[in-house]
């Protein structure tokens, strides 16, 4: 499935690995089971690490270790189900980090612009969705009434 990264098409370069797996060479996404059961031979490598958290999983279970990490994929099971846009806020906002944020699963077209306000900054696109549907999506939203992570001007702040 196509990566899109700062609103680009990407290439990945980490590697997703499961948590029986070995660990190759390079960047890995892992999960949180793994992390917290790995955490010093995986924050010892020495490498990018990213961290997938499901819906359940807050990122404030990450704790004093997301400062460590590159990337945090925030995992949709549903599209209904909104977890991941509070879990992207939360890293941006409260949590202040500073890396990358994907979203991945099954999320739609018409809440692309939404995630990008919340904080996320990549996206692994699911099959309905081509890089150009992607960018049109970016476009839906000009003004906005609510404060959010991108920082936007607001319509009041724009009126004053």
């Amino acid at each position: 499935m196509p990566l899109i990264k700062d609103g680009q098409l990407a290439d990945d370069i980490y590697t997703a690995v499961d948590d029986a797996a070995p660990l190759p060479e390079g960047p890995v996404i892992v999960s949180l089971k793994r992390l917290r059961a790995e955490r010093e031979a995986l924050l010892g490598r020495n490498q990018k690490l990213g961290v997938k958290l499901t819906s359940e999983e807050s990122p404030e279970s990450i704790g004093s270790d997301l400062d460590r990490l590159s990337l945090v994929v925030l995992e949709f099971p549903k599209f209904r189900d909104g977890r991941p846009f509070s879990w992207a806020r939360i890293l941006r906002t409260r949590l202040k980090f500073e890396g990358e944020v994907r979203a991945s699963g099954d999320f739609l077209y018409d809440q692309i612009a939404f995630l990008v306000r919340v904080g996320c900054d990549s996206f692994v696109l699911p099959p309905a969705l081509t890089p150009e549907l992607f960018q049109r999506a970016l476009g839906e939203m000009s003004l906005v009434y609510q404060p959010a992570a991108d920082g936007k001007k607001i319509i009041r702040d724009l009126r004053a």
